[in-house]
């Protein structure tokens, strides 16, 4: 039985995937590395401590990761405020506490961001606890951040809802089933391959799915 349901915010809850690929390549810019931007924005949902040397190569990684990551918190913050929640986000953190189940929102961003982006939609109000990448040594798609979250709120098993890849990956990791949203620009078929057991177009179809008994069928 699932008892813990464990939300990534970027890209799930809120609509900052773009955000986040264009301050990394303004970043990125700013070092004359100059990565085409589909390549930063498959790249995101991973921590930042694996992006660059992802995205630009370890030579970057080692000259200038740190630089990039600081750069990169800069650029963000300049932008935050056009970041919006998804229509249905707070309807699905409603649902998920009405069927009973314990509310994780599960992030690897810095406190500062995540702490904005749960003033959109009240998330503070609803979720038994939130993550941020203060929490873990490692980001995902490893399991360190799942299994905090899991652990945070004493659930016994959770399921992870993420946009990404690396939302799937790092579930599969922690040896959890996941759902995926094709908020972030993945396709339905790289998150199933990834491991993803269902996916849906937003929280607004994902909560209606809830309220229709999806998690009781995930778990069978």
């Amino acid at each position: 039985m699932i008892d813990t349901v464990i939300l990534d915010v970027d890209g799930t809850l809120v609509d900052s995937n773009y955000h986040h690929t264009l301050a990394w390549a303004r970043a990125f810019a700013e070092k004359d590395l100059h990565p085409p931007l589909w390549r930063v924005h498959r790249a995101i949902g991973m921590g930042g401590d694996k992006l660059v040397g992802h995205v630009a190569g370890d030579r970057a990684e080692e000259e200038s990761g740190d630089e990039l990551r600081e750069l990169w918190t800069k650029q963000f913050d300049r932008i935050i405020g056009e970041v919006t929640a998804f229509e249905g986000t707070r309807a699905l953190l409603e649902t998920v506490k009405q069927r009973g189940h314990r509310l994780v929102l599960a992030s690897s961003g810095q406190p500062k961001h995540i702490e904005t982006f749960l003033g959109l939609f009240d998330g503070t109000s609803l979720a038994d606890a939130w993550t941020t990448s203060e929490d873990v040594e490692e980001s995902k798609p490893a399991a360190d951040l799942l299994e905090v979250a899991l652990e945070r709120v004493g659930g016994t098993r959770a399921v992870m809802v993420g946009d990404s890849i690396w939302d799937a990956r790092a579930a599969k990791a922690a040896d959890m089933p996941s759902i995926g949203l094709r908020t972030g620009g993945f396709s339905a078929a790289e998150l199933q391959e990834a491991g993803a057991a269902d996916v849906f177009d937003g929280p607004a179809d994902l909560g209606q799915a809830i309220a229709a008994g999806l998690l009781d069928r995930l778990a069978q």
